[in-house]
């Protein structure tokens, strides 16, 4: 059952993860830091140009779109001057995605999604963003100062964690890696075998600390499973 319903009524109304992720027909989609995305393999570059193309004249405006070799994958993000996230539009939006993609032959693979976070540990967040923000060409993240993105949504994010102290023995900028919610635990499980060792689940199944042979520390998170 949809929980949301066929009737959307206003468009606009601010969404949480998890009511995108109820609503029937968005299984292609997944919930990731930087909004709705679906990848959508087309096998080639020309076909992937194609699906672009028709995507371009039959949705129009609205979608965030990354065309490689081998697939495409479509963003679906709301970004104003006070709001970074998902509203109620992008359930229809996604469906109807969807559904040209099955038309043109193009498959899905939810799995193939991820977004890369940079987080850096700040004991005075105020002084070290503005250096980061020049540096980088970044801008603030809508009604978020101690975040930095990427005008041109091509860079990964910027995160600046405010710390009351140094941490001893552990690293000052580390990575964030947001996974769909149903590929957390295969990721972490790689990442262990690979010789990672897990520091904290206390947060899971959002947020998992794991660090490298040498002591890195590196995060997955996954949204509104």
């Amino acid at each position: 059952m949809d929980p949301v319903g066929d009737d959307l009524g206003d468009d606009l109304v601010r969404i949480r993860p998890r009511q995108f992720h109820e609503a029937a027909g968005t299984e292609d989609w997944r919930v990731l830091g930087e909004g709705a995305c679906a990848y959508f393999r087309t096998g080639s570059f020309a076909a992937g140009a194609r699906f672009v193309a028709e995507l371009g004249a039959r949705i129009g405006e609205g979608p965030d779109v990354d065309l490689r070799r081998e697939g495409v994958t479509v963003r679906l993000i709301t970004l104003t001057e006070d709001y970074y996230g998902l509203t109620r539009q992008y359930i229809g939006l996604a469906r109807r995605i969807s559904a040209l993609a099955r038309e043109l032959g193009a498959r899905p693979d939810p799995s193939a999604v991820q977004t890369v976070q940079v987080t850096v540990d700040a004991l005075d967040a105020g002084k070290v963003t503005p250096f980061w923000r020049a540096l980088l060409g970044y801008e603030d993240r809508a009604g978020s100062p101690e975040d930095l993105v990427d005008p041109q949504g091509r860079g990964a994010p910027f995160y600046f964690q405010q710390m009351d102290a140094p941490r001893p023995q552990r690293n000052r900028v580390h990575v964030d890696v947001w996974v769909p919610h149903d590929r957390a635990e295969a990721r972490i499980a790689a990442a262990l075998a690979a010789g990672g060792t897990l520091v904290s689940a206390e947060h899971a199944p959002g947020h998992w600390v794991l660090a490298d042979p040498e002591g890195n520390e590196a995060c997955v998170g996954t949204t509104g499973g």
